[in-house]
């Protein structure tokens, strides 16, 4: 879809991101703004302190989450700015606070990333309180007032949640189904010459990362918003439903590999793989077109598929046939279109209906069993409390630099500003290398860019007016855009940042608090990437292992469950729907760590080949399921003794690659398969998919061996 940048300024602005933005500038800027007004800036600032650190907590998800998250930071931040500025006159008390805080706080990602924001924030206004002096009020007025600030936020965002309460579900599924439009506009690419196969596979499995990420997010919001699950108006079904709709779309998007570079060779001479690749276009088109209307709020209007081109696409085919080509395989691929068109038929009628009757009579307690529930039971902290534990080891890390970066900033009196380093130190290490690189990258750079785009604005603008309207645009696009672009989000917090500091420090000059804010960025991203290599690594080929075996089990119930499905045994539709999540999940996951594992250094990266072709073969094979599935809807096909034999051989290979990865892993999915034979001629079509089942399945037993 072709859009203008006033045309996508314009949609940003009604997206959950810019309401976000609005919401923390708000929050974080009012207090001090008011305060300011009656002379009392210091109490607004440490206001201001408090909801920001509550804003950390306040990331996209449910809105009950978002509440305990930052109910919980409030507390912990209290108690933490308490406990600093009662004892920061004295170095070596700090110097152990500093350690066992950072140690402790960095434990929470055991229990998820928003408790890993709840203990960022907490570990924010330690750093941001270790200066002696840098309040006048006692340590009791100090941390009530950050408490209030804390509170303060905590309201605000209450009040934007009641006047929105569906907009990050709405907004959040809209951005899913545009990715899954991407991921058929990569499909479309087969039927070129544009890219090798490899490449777009590869691209593909990158794509189904996003994809699969945000299903999940989509399934927080709405699986675990009470509001929506029990809606009986049209907001929260129809939601529902949409995702439900496009979760199936995406199966069958995924059920049409086929051998590409046969597909290539065979029609190269002839014109229909443009043909193909056009209308797969247009499809995707339509998809993300529906992603476009949820996203901004829209009723969709237009349509960018009609049954004349599948229609035409027929045609063509008949004309092939007509002249001794055989288009059987391109004939499967058209049924696909077909199906996936009339999904996409079908949640555009759903946008002018009153209500929406979700398929199959889905409970609500049936739905929550597709999201995650975390435990924050203390047996997980404690079991964890372990050097082969990587949150532990991260955790370490953490403690040990931060207090050498406190050390540094001490030692070497790098400015009034030294508690930078920390910041950085806290910003920037991630329990993964990968992420750690990353973001050090992005930091570094947009500390740099932003740092003299900053320094231009203060020399040339000397308005304290401008300033403030420039403060004020440049906070409201940090806020906006930091969660889906870090870079982008640094480079205007910079400049704001030095903006702040010259109505809070006026005697500061311009080029000292620019270049002590690099230096000390420069000083905690080196601190933090070395440490990363040196100080108790966690490498990702260590991590990866583990995902290899739980992939495969996945493939093989989902295998399991799609026969069933066939077996004229009563089989639950949530059973086989859990079971393609899952596949999705574990894809995801293994595709994720392989591509940090890429990041790492050479020397750290294991069997890379191997891995590689382990992961191209599971998502090929996940795509031969999905397409099992389809062809069993499509033909009501039973199974016959044939048949079951495939199936044994699928079923013991998949088992035997299990054991070969990682023999203390459970082989099978004790998942006992009551089918009921046919005595029915065999479906040719079913079989040959069997058959290639079968001889994946045996190729993924000879790789694991080498894995």
């Amino acid at each position: 879809m072709k859009s203008n940048p006033i045309d996508d300024f314009r949609n940003f602005m009604y997206t959950q991101y810019f309401s976000d933005g609005v919401k923390v500038t708000m929050g974080v800027l009012l207090p001090s703004f008011i305060a300011f007004q009656f002379n009392h800036l210091e109490i607004g600032v440490t206001l201001s302190l408090g909801a920001l650190c509550a804003s950390i907590a306040d990331s996209p998800g449910p809105w009950l989450h978002r509440k305990n998250g930052m109910l919980a930071t409030n507390v912990l931040v209290f108690f933490t700015a308490l406990l600093t500025v009662s004892i920061n006159t004295n170095p070596y008390f700090v110097a152990v606070e500093i350690f066992f805080l950072c140690f402790l706080y960095a434990m929470f990602y055991l229990y998820g990333t928003r408790a890993a924001s709840v203990g960022t924030a907490a570990l924010l206004i330690m750093v941001l309180d270790i200066i002696p002096g840098k309040s006048s009020f006692k340590p009791f007025e100090h941390s009530f007032l950050i408490l209030g600030g804390g509170i303060w936020y905590y309201l605000l965002s209450t009040l934007f949640s009641t006047l929105r309460p569906y907009r990050y579900a709405q907004q959040t599924l809209g951005e899913s189904i545009s990715e899954v439009g991407k991921y058929m506009r990569l499909r479309a690419r087969f039927y070129g010459n544009q890219v090798t196969v490899e490449e777009n596979f590869e691209a593909l499995v990158k794509q189904q990362v996003k994809v699969n990420e945000l299903q999940d997010n989509v399934r927080d919001a709405l699986f675990k918003t009470r509001e929506l699950m029990n809606e009986s108006t049209n907001a929260g079904r129809l939601m529902v439903q949409i995702f439900v709709d496009t979760v199936d779309i995406f199966e069958q998007t995924m059920a049409t590999h086929n051998d590409y570079e046969g597909i290539r060779e065979r029609f190269a001479d002839k014109d229909i793989l443009p043909a193909f690749a056009k209308t797969i276009e247009k499809v995707a088109d339509e998809i993300e077109y529906i992603g476009f209307c949820l996203t901004y709020q829209q009723k969709p209007v237009v349509k960018h598929v009609s049954i004349e081109d599948l229609d035409d696409l027929k045609n063509r085919l008949d004309v092939l046939e007509q002249q001794g080509t055989s288009t059987l395989i391109l004939k499967k691929i058209l049924i696909n279109l077909r199906n996936i068109y009339q999904k996409t038929v079908d949640i555009f009628t759903y946008f002018g209906k009153e209500t929406v009757e979700t398929k199959g009579g889905t409970s609500p307690s049936e739905l929550s069993r597709f999201v995650s529930h975390q435990s924050f039971d203390w047996k997980i902290f404690r079991n964890n409390l372990n050097l082969s534990s990587g949150v532990f080891r991260y955790s370490l890390r953490l403690a040990i630099v931060c207090l050498i970066g406190f050390t540094v900033g001490r030692m070497f009196s790098l400015g009034h500003h030294s508690y930078w380093i920390l910041v950085t130190i806290l910003v920037i290490m991630k329990p993964g290398f990968s992420s750690t690189k990353q973001r050090n990258y992005e930091r570094v750079v947009g500390t740099l860019i932003g740092g003299i785009l900053g320094t231009i604005i203060l020399m040339f603008v000397t308005d304290e007016t401008a300033r403030f309207v420039i403060l004020l645009v440049f906070m409201l696009v940090t806020y906006s855009v930091i969660r889906i672009k870090y870079v982008v989000g640094v480079i205007f917090m910079t400049p704001f940042i030095l903006v702040l500091f010259t109505f809070l420090n006026s005697a500061s000059s311009v080029t000292m608090i620019a270049s002590e804010r690099i230096v000390d960025t420069l000083i905690g991203s080196f601190l933090a990437i070395a440490s990363s290599y040196i100080l108790f690594p966690d490498w990702e080929s260590a991590q990866l292992r583990s995902f290899l075996p739980q992939m495969v089990k996945a493939n093989l119930n989902y295998f399991e469950h799609i026969i069933l499905r066939q077996s004229l045994m009563p089989v639950n539709v949530t059973e086989y729907r859990l079971a393609r999540k899952n596949v999705y999940v574990n894809t995801a996951n293994l595709s994720g760590a392989f591509q940090r594992m890429l990041q790492e250094p050479k020397s750290k990266q294991r069997r890379i080949k191997e891995i590689h072709k382990f992961v191209v073969l599971n998502h090929i094979l996940s795509s031969y399921l999905a397409n099992l599935s389809a062809s069993f809807a499509e033909t009501e096909a039973t199974i016959n003794s044939d048949q079951l034999k495939l199936i044994r051989k699928i079923r013991f290979y998949l088992e035997e690659a299990v054991g070969k990865i990682d023999a203390k892993i459970e082989a099978g999915t004790n998942t006992k398969l009551h089918i009921h034979l046919s005595d029915k001629k065999n479906d040719p079509q079913i079989t040959e998919q069997l058959e290639l089942i079968t001889k994946l399945s045996a190729e993924i037993s000879k790789m694991s061996e080498k894995i």
